[in-house]
């Protein structure tokens, strides 16, 4: 009787222990049901972006969305990282330090070979009277700067603003000695009287006027303007995060909207983060035709104006060799994340 007890208390254990681990994944299946479910209905974690900045109204306003939460609003983690010059952000993005980049188009066409393709996703502002060339006195048009002395940096967009200013007016490049100076060593030139004309921004552009009792003799508004900044990544970086650039320029549409629906709101903020008055960032910004909706669809329709513009620079630095640069020919137009950005953003 005894074994027989014993046998029967054997097979109870054994019993147990089954349905314990029988219960025990039972438990684990349905744990794991549950964690799958919520997670099917989460919005998928997006990757940081690193993206470079220089000091331009039409970049800077992009500053707005920190201080709105928009940025936190589609689920982005980003990085702003100040830059002297575009030229030095745009080879951080080819060289894989930067996923983007805001870049005028003039500087992504010239970008240093890296290791991968330029790509261009936005548009961020096209120059409409925020560029042009002050003279002094004696110098009332743009035809009467043959022979004379301009300060120009070479390669930069104050280059392209004088060849644009030059072609509109049936001048050869050759026929103007450019100064290769920068823009606050122009200014510095033209009121020392060292310069006879100058490719200035604003504020410096009217200021340099008004101090020197001179003309401004051009402004991007007299033509459709190839100065044209843009939101410039590469190629792999399009593929690897393109959720996120999507998410990013939906961004820049809620930036644009706050800009037609509460200017000054946006100025002021953006005013206080770089030091400069909410008014004074407006008057600087006025200057510019705003990266909305609208001047995206133009931009990207059939990629036509982009291709022309990157066309029509490449032929420029050929008229004008003395920037030292060939053009690249490798540009990739990228209109899925602002396409897919516009779609999101007026449903």
């Amino acid at each position: 009787m005894r074994w027989l007890n014993a046998l029967s208390n054997r097979v109870r254990s054994k019993k147990q222990r089954w349905r314990s681990i029988t219960g025990l994944c039972l438990m684990a299946l349905i744990m794991s049901l549950i964690v799958n479910a919520c997670s099917l209905g989460q919005t998928p974690t997006l990757k940081p972006l690193k993206i470079g900045i220089t000091t331009w109204p039409g970049f800077d306003v992009v500053l707005y969305a920190k201080t709105a939460d928009l940025f936190k609003k589609h689920g982005l983690e980003v990085e702003l990282i100040r830059f002297e010059n575009q030229q030095d952000s745009s080879r951080a993005v080819l060289r894989g330090a930067l996923d983007a980049a805001f870049a005028s188009l003039w500087d992504v066409v010239q970008v240093d070979p890296g290791n991968d393709k330029p790509a261009v996703v936005m548009v961020t502002n096209i120059s409409h009277g925020a560029d042009g060339i002050v003279t002094q006195a004696g110098i009332k048009a743009v035809e009467a700067l043959r022979g004379k002395r301009v300060g120009a940096k070479l390669g930069t967009v104050n280059h392209l603003i004088l060849l644009e200013a030059l072609k509109l007016h049936h001048i050869k490049p050759a026929e103007v000695r450019i100064e290769d100076v920068s823009n606050e060593s122009a200014v510095e030139l033209m009121e020392q009287g060292k310069l006879d004309g100058a490719v200035i921004w604003e504020p410096l552009l009217g200021a340099t006027a008004k101090k020197i009792k001179g003309n401004i003799v051009y402004t991007t508004k007299e033509i459709d303007s190839l100065v044209i900044d843009t939101l410039m990544s590469r190629s792999t970086a399009v593929a690897a995060k393109k959720a996120e650039l999507t998410q990013f320029i939906s961004t820049w549409l809620d930036v644009m909207h706050a800009v037609d629906v509460e200017p000054k709101a946006v100025f002021e903020q953006v005013g206080k983060q770089i030091n400069q008055s909410g008014a004074s960032f407006g008057s600087d910004y006025a200057g510019l035709k705003k990266g909305d909706i609208s001047l995206q669809q133009r931009m990207f329709q059939s990629q036509s104006r982009l291709k022309q513009a990157i066309a029509q620079m490449s032929q420029l630095l050929k008229d004008d060799p003395r920037a030292g640069r060939a053009p690249r020919e490798d540009i990739e137009i990228d209109a899925a994340p602002v396409t897919t950005a516009i779609e999101g953003w007026k449903s």
